[in-house]
This record gives structure tokens, C-alpha cells and sequence, in this order.
């Protein structure tokens, strides 16, 4: 590749959702471990777009995810995420995270998946 000609990116869409197939995300997560776990993979890589579903199955729910992104923001090195879209059913808690995560500056949008 030359500077003339730089590579087009391909946005990294990820998603973290039990059920849902989230067409666009590049990578999918279904439970909060594995969200947590594909976050961390992409710690020094900007994210396009993160999709959260609050209820994750269970007793599972995106509540360790998002608090993996507030302690990054704690400490001074918030993930790089474009907009994080909440997209959960639940009420309650899809304003439980957009409030928490937007408390530290993430750009946060109440979606439909």
C-alpha cells in the first residue's frame, strides 16, 4: 500500500447478544464472558459501532461488560468505540447502562436490533 492509495477500512461492528443475529456485527458475543473476552481483544483498535443487549440469558447480563468500559474510562484509557447501541428489550436495565456508560463520555444511542 502506498500513502496514494490507503486501504479502505472495514467497520468493526461488534455485538454482545444472546439471541439476536445483528447482521451487521462483525463478531458476535453471547454471553458476558465472551463479550468481555472479544472487548479485550479489541482494546487498542477503534470500534465503529458496540452493540449491548442487557439480558444475556439467564442470570447473564452486559453488566461486566460495561464494567470493563467504565474502569478503562476510570482509568484514563477508555476503549475507542464510536457509538455503543443498547438494543435490549429490558427498560430498567438498557437505562441502567446507556446512563452508566455515558456518565464516562461513551457515545451512547438507545437502538432496535
Amino acid at each position: 500500500m502506498t500513502q496514494d492509495h490507503p486501504a479502505v477500512r472495514t467497520p468493526v461492528i461488534l455485538g454482545i447478544d444472546d439471541l439476536r443475529a445483528l447482521p451487521r456485527a462483525t463478531r458476535i458475543a453471547r454471553t458476558s464472558r465472551e463479550g468481555v473476552e472479544l472487548l479485550l481483544e479489541h482494546r487498542d483498535r477503534f470500534v465503529d459501532e458496540l452493540w449491548l443487549d442487557h439480558d444475556l440469558g439467564g442470570d447473564d447480563s452486559i453488566l461486566p461488560v460495561v464494567t470493563v468500559m467504565e474502569e478503562a474510562a476510570f482509568h484514563g484509557r477508555p476503549f475507542r468505540i464510536g457509538t455503543v447501541f443498547v438494543h435490549s428489550a429490558n427498560p430498567i436495565g438498557a437505562e441502567t447502562v446507556a446512563r452508566s456508560l455515558t456518565r464516562w463520555n461513551y457515545r451512547v444511542r438507545r437502538a432496535t436490533a
